[in-house]
């Protein structure tokens, strides 16, 4: 076993983050850490690696384990290049290189038993060095690098002048070179984008060790995860499989626990009535009988009511009116900064209704097309963005720049909505998890997920029917996104959002952007979908990309027909839902009228009309003919 947790408890103040908290973790296996934000997951890894102290119960890592943990912020400050960083972390394979790089010189200038004393320990230390890995350690170095997204110019730079999230990046490479026989990663994705993630999922899952991990990338954990560590109201419960394994097994587990509260509470309820009656006799035999059924309702152990996380915010998007059917229509947008061009000649156009999601690697552009969208950064050059008739926008800025830093929640949102009145502003924010004094908290001493959900409730407030989102679900925990996917796919507006949450991107999207080699790429479908296509799609249209000594005529037309083979797609899935929406208005129509026919076969006015009863009959049997083919048609427009 690597890890063994037992009745782990901690509390801050008069606050218990976790209570009698008990699990463990066998040898390669893979586990995940889930709950809200607040629920203690932070803590409970700080406490297994010691940077805590519980205030009771015990953890017991086994007999040599080696373990690597990277925290959600690094302070990582070192002189070094990254690529001395990393070497550090083979300190016996560089120790023993240099060895044999001495043994070798040694070799030449000797003979009799003293050459042959250097060669023995020449093969000595080599067959330790090959034993490590010793010959292929560079290689390892420059594949973890460049999976973490660095690019071998950046290989030397100095670890102390990399960003927050490359310096997040470098620790966990150095962590992974080290190979402990145990990893714990806290939010381990939070800097990485989309290729580094899925490059991350298969180092791990493919790793010759055990992993616990906290993360709130649902994909991330269904390719990873083998047990799946709920924490829910200071309390633990385990859970074998990966994370939408889990979700299947908490959502039965809570309707079984909510069926037994009920049943045992229509129980008590009936015993309660019987008691009652009982005394209302008023005889002493009934009196006795009564408080014998009292003193055994005493010693029924009560079941606690399964309540609902306190962190269920409540998002509804509801546009004031609809938008005419095209809503955003972009040509030949070109942005660079300085000799780094970021995309050229983008063209663009989004319908009435789609959830486009652009996706592709970080410094791509994705978050500067949409400020160059809400005029918040300016083109290089465009030949126009145009947004359709009666199209109102509303942005979710990542960086949450919108939000005053000085004005408390209730002026944040009051100055923003001037009609609303003080009882409104409050049950919005309530409705987003601020109530009693929290509402007069200071904008800049909100965490990053208290922030983002001001933004959202600014966001629902707007009655925008075009909604332009960058990176909606960082800092989110698990339940909030969830409700942020149901209000999106429940808007009857049109979005266009930046994400690195793969999990979002295919619950919410019905097409996906890939900004890649400063193109974009289309796809119509979600993010399986663009898995599945995204090889031989980029691979056709990237081929497609024609050389500097190429007219700009070849590059529009090319970009034309792939819009035109858009479009055609699109018209093609519109027709096959109107044809899906006919059917279901037929199939109802038929069932309704079943109805009717079955009421006036049971009525006994028509018991003596013979000839209406076999009409009736008849009709009946024409129509669940019709059902029939009907039926098989759905199921075929369904898939």
């Amino acid at each position: 076993m690597i890890l063994q947790c037992s009745h782990i408890s901690k509390t801050f103040l008069t606050d218990t983050i976790l209570d009698d908290v008990s699990f463990h973790i066998n040898d390669n296996e893979k586990a995940a850490v889930v709950g809200i934000n607040g629920s203690g997951k932070s803590t409970l890894i700080k406490i297994i690696v010691n940077e805590l102290e519980a205030d009771s119960g015990e953890v017991v890592i086994g007999k040599d384990i080696s373990v690597g943990y990277l925290a959600q912020n690094q302070e990582y400050d070192s002189d070094k290049t990254i690529l001395e960083e990393m070497q550090n972390a083979k300190p016996e394979i560089i120790e023993l290189e240099k060895r044999l790089d001495v043994l070798s010189a040694q070799m030449e200038n000797k003979s009799g038993s003293e050459l042959e004393s250097i060669i023995k320990q020449y093969d000595q230390t080599r067959h330790r060095f090959e034993q490590l890995g010793g010959y292929s350690y560079k290689s390892e170095i420059t594949g973890v690098l460049k999976g973490l997204g660095f690019t071998e110019d950046e290989f030397n730079q100095q670890v102390k002048s990399l960003s927050g999230g490359e310096k997040t990046r470098a620790a966990l490479a150095k962590m992974l070179l080290k190979n402990p026989k145990f990893i714990i990663l806290d939010e381990p994705a939070n800097h990485l984008d989309l290729s580094a993630i899925r490059w991350l999922e298969g180092y791990l899952a493919n790793y010759k060790g055990a992993v616990l991990l906290v993360a709130h990338d649902r994909y991330f954990l269904d390719k990873i995860v083998t047990k799946v560590i709920e924490l829910r109201q200071t309390h633990c419960t385990v859970f074998l499989g990966n994370y939408t394994e889990y979700s299947k097994k908490k959502k039965a587990l809570m309707e079984t626990l909510m069926k037994q509260y009920l049943n045992q509470q229509a129980d008590i309820k009936h015993q309660e009535e019987v008691i009652a009656k009982l005394k209302s006799f008023n005889r002493e035999k009934s009196i006795k009988r009564a408080e014998s059924r009292e003193k055994m309702l005493d010693k029924i152990e009560r079941i606690d009511k399964p309540l609902e996380e306190k962190s269920k915010m409540h998002l509804l998007f509801k546009p004031r009116i609809q938008s005419g059917n095209d809503v955003l229509s972009v040509k030949e947008l070109s942005k660079s900064y300085g000799n780094h061009l970021l995309f050229s000649d983008i063209n663009l156009d989004i319908k009435r209704g789609e959830h486009v999601a652009i996706i592709g690697d970080n410094g791509t552009g994705k978050t500067t097309m949409l400020k160059i969208l809400m005029g918040m950064e300016q083109p290089d050059s465009c030949g126009s963005i145009k947004f359709g008739t009666n199209v109102f926008v509303a942005y979710y800025d990542q960086e949450h720049q919108v939000l005053h830093p000085e004005k408390t929640l209730f002026e944040e949102i009051q100055d923003t909505y001037p009609d609303m009145n003080n009882t409104q502003v409050r049950n919005v924010l309530a409705a987003f998890l601020f109530t009693d004094d929290d509402v007069f908290k200071q904008i800049k001493n909100l965490s990053g997920g208290e922030r983002g959900r001001v933004s959202l409730a600014r966001l629902m407030l707007s009655d925008a029917n075009f909604l332009l989102l960058d990176e909606p679900t960082n800092h989110l925990d698990i339940d909030s996104k969830e409700i942020l996917e149901n209000a999106i796919n429940n808007f009857e507006g049109t979005i266009l959002y930046v994400s690195h949450d793969r999990y979002f991107i295919n619950t919410t999207a019905t097409r996906i952007l890939n900004l890649t080699q400063q193109r974009i790429v289309s796809y119509t479908g979600n993010y399986d979908y663009y898995l599945e296509k995204k090889e031989d799609a980029e691979r056709a249209q990237l081929n497609s990309i024609p050389d500097t000594t190429s007219t700009q005529t070849t590059n529009t037309d090319s970009n034309k027909l792939s819009w035109q083979q858009q479009k055609e797609e699109q018209s093609r899935l519109r027709k096959k839902e109107n044809e899906l929406k006919k059917t279901e208005t037929e199939i109802e129509k038929l069932e309704t009228r079943n109805a009717e026919i079955d009421l006036q076969l049971l009525d006994p006015a028509n018991g003596t009309n013979i000839a209406l009863l076999q009409e009736l009959t008849k009709e009946r049997e024409d129509n669940d003919l019709q059902l029939e083919k009907l039926m098989e048609q759905w199921e075929t427009l369904s898939e």
